[in-house]
This record gives C-alpha cells, structure tokens and sequence, in this order.
C-alpha cells in the first residue's frame, strides 16, 4: 500500500496549507514535493537487523542574508524525528511551524497515517 497522492502539509500561516503530489516511488520510499519546490515530504521504510520507517518534511525559504542585509539567500532546514536547523534564518515560532506541520500530518484522522507508515506504507 501507498499514501495517497497528493498530500497536504499545513505549515503556519505562511506557506499554510501546501498540496504535495507524489514525484517518487522506491522500494519503501515514496517522495511528494510542492509545486515551487519549498516543501518536500518523504517517507521511508528500511528493513534490515532492525526495521526503520522515517516521516521527514524539509522546508526551504529566501530570506535577507543576516551579515548583509541587502542580499537574499536561500534557506533550507529539515524535520523528522530530529530537526536539523542552521544557525540563522528560521526563528523558534517557524521551526514549531514546521514540526507542527509533520506531526499534524502524522495524526490527522485520528493517527490514520501514523498507522499507515507504521504498517509499511510509502
């Protein structure tokens, strides 16, 4: 079995709500990217000595360079069961955004898709 195509990832108010069709699909992995390329949610599952099943939205934005106000550069930041986030460029508030937006996702309908990746699906 596999997510349904597309999903919808609620991050904030900005970007909100961002419809993520399916751009891949693997032996346990499925990936879903948004239009203008900001949101990426992939699903994986590896099996081995040990089973691992991964939810992971990364996030990219343009924002003012922090040591030069006047140019813009892109920033890039990843959730999954670990945030990976640069020093600069993304504030507490829009990092709880992000975290949010996995987790939401994850128990929307009651936990149905926790249920879904927990069972294999990608």
């Amino acid at each position: 079995m596999a997510f349904s195509d597309p999903q919808s990832v609620t991050i904030g108010t900005t970007p909100g709500t961002v419809s993520v069709p399916r751009t891949g699909s693997g032996v346990g992995s499925g990936t879903f990217l948004s239009n203008d390329t900001t949101v990426k949610l992939s699903i994986a599952n590896t099996y081995g000595k040990r089973t691992r099943r991964v939810a992971r939205i990364d996030f990219s934005k343009i924002a003012p360079d922090p040591l030069i106000s006047a140019n813009n550069i892109k920033y890039t930041t990843a959730v999954y069961l670990v945030a990976d986030q640069p020093l600069t460029g993304f504030s507490v508030a829009e990092m709880k955004d992000i975290i949010t937006g996995l987790t939401t996702w994850l128990t929307a309908s009651s936990g149905a898709h926790i249920t879904q990746l927990l069972g294999g699906e990608n």
